[in-house]
């Protein structure tokens, strides 16, 4: 396999005396024939380090597995604008054609959700932006960034027509019937606002941050806090409903808060490995679902004392709840029976889920890098989807469940068309 530049050429003798007359004069030169000459291994090292092989030139040109594995890219589009991670993605509620993303590099995007072509971009931001999404007609779109500048923009227009500055914001949701908002801060604040005109209301919660919340059906909210509390907001009134702490409240910070269909059961999920059902009439808790850890990659620690519950839901069609661990385990419960049905294991931590409109499949999203589709009555997979280089840290899908959005921490956020065979 070596050639040219490893070996010297033979050089073909013409004298007998294998020596060569130059120019006449009396100088003889003697030239040793290599052909029968074996090179010995010292020799032929330092040929090739002078050609170059075994120098460390930073792989370029060779491929390795974890670059091999990152080839593959199941997405129909990818959005490459952001020159950060991509915190957060949202879709247009009304037509299902327009994606919101927000990411590290302090900007927002408004973008096609056909041919990634921009729409608007949110700008002004003083931080990243983390919290980005859709009013409930299409017409507004909310960007927060971390450091609290919340900015509400018009699409039809792309012009700002609102503004507000909090403390650090934690979450960011949009009534979903009226242009309301509601937003959580690292100082246990709730605010509420009609936009643009801008009433305001607050809703104090203990001293420490508002980490999740959920606007229900009915016109209420319910929150979780840092300390492990969950208080039932009534947003006309601006006051707590319910107050669930202590021994029925969660003995560390709530992650996730979800609503079924109409509102009268809340599921929150905390950083102690629970997800506790409750009942919102009364407040009471009904169940609380653990499970065990598994040592996936991505999950905090080695021991995993507290295996973080990331991602909590309801099915649309059956009665049954999903769970999602940052150990990489997606646990199916049945509603009836508050009975574990199935475990669906992933390689790496599950970052969040979401249930199909229509059907009992669920979606996740992991820090492999990977959508994937589990039937909950099998909890068997029914398809997996990859195309980013880095993390996922956020995907929707669409009403029909025929398109996953996703946003990554590789700098793009990506569209993936889903099969759907008959299932």
């Amino acid at each position: 396999c070596m050639s040219s530049g490893l070996l010297p050429t033979p050089i073909s003798m013409e004298n007998s005396d294998n020596s060569v007359d130059l120019h006449g004069d009396e100088q003889i030169i003697e030239v040793i024939e290599l052909n029968d000459v074996e090179p010995s291994p010292d020799d032929l090292a330092q040929e090739l380090d002078e050609a170059g092989f075994g120098e460390d030139d930073g792989d370029e040109g060779w491929e390795t597995e974890d670059e091999m594995e990152t080839e593959q890219d199941d997405s129909d589009v990818t959005f490459p604008k952001h020159t950060g991670s991509v915190f957060c993605v949202g879709l247009d509620p009304v037509t299902n054609s327009m994606a919101v993303t927000g990411g590290e590099d302090d900007k927002a995007y408004v973008w096609s959700i056909s041919d990634g072509e921009v729409i608007l971009e949110c700008t002004g931001h003083k931080d990243s932006v983390t919290c980005a999404g859709f009013s409930y007609d299409s017409k507004l779109v909310a960007s927060g960034d971390m450091n609290g500048l919340i900015k509400v923009w018009r699409v039809e227009t792309k012009e700002e027509i609102w503004s507000f500055e909090v403390g650090d914001l934690e979450w960011l949701e949009w009534h979903p019937c009226a242009p309301v908002l509601l937003v959580g801060t690292d100082d246990g604040n709730v605010w509420m606002w009609k936009v643009p005109d801008g009433d305001c209301k607050t809703f104090q919660g203990p001293s420490c941050r508002a980490t999740s919340g959920k606007i229900l059906p009915d016109g209420k909210a319910v929150v979780g806090y840092e300390d492990g509390s969950v208080r039932l907001w009534d947003l006309k009134q601006g006051s707590a409903v319910h107050v669930i702490k202590g021994s029925d409240g969660h003995q560390g910070p709530l992650t996730c808060v979800e609503s079924n269909k109409d509102g009268s059961l809340v599921l929150t999920g905390s950083v102690d490995g629970q997800a506790k059902l409750i009942y919102t009439p009364t407040g009471k808790v009904l169940c609380v679902f653990s499970t065990g850890s598994s040592n996936a990659k991505g999950s905090v620690g080695d021991d995993n004392d507290s295996n973080s519950v990331e991602s909590v839901g309801f099915c649309k069609v059956l009665p049954l709840v999903a769970v999602a661990y940052l150990d990489g385990t997606l646990a199916i419960y049945d509603l009836s029976t508050h009975s574990l049905r199935h475990k669906c294991q992933h390689e790496a931590g599950i970052v969040h889920l979401q249930w199909e409109e229509s059907s009992s499949v669920v979606a996740t999203c992991t820090l492999d890098g990977a959508i994937r589709l589990w039937d909950a009555r099998s909890g068997s997979m029914v398809s997996e989807y990859r195309g980013h280089s880095g993390d996922i840290l956020d995907f929707t899908l669409n009403r029909e469940a025929s398109l996953a959005v996703t946003a990554g921490g590789d700098h793009k956020a990506k569209v993936f068309c889903l099969q759907r065979p008959d299932r």
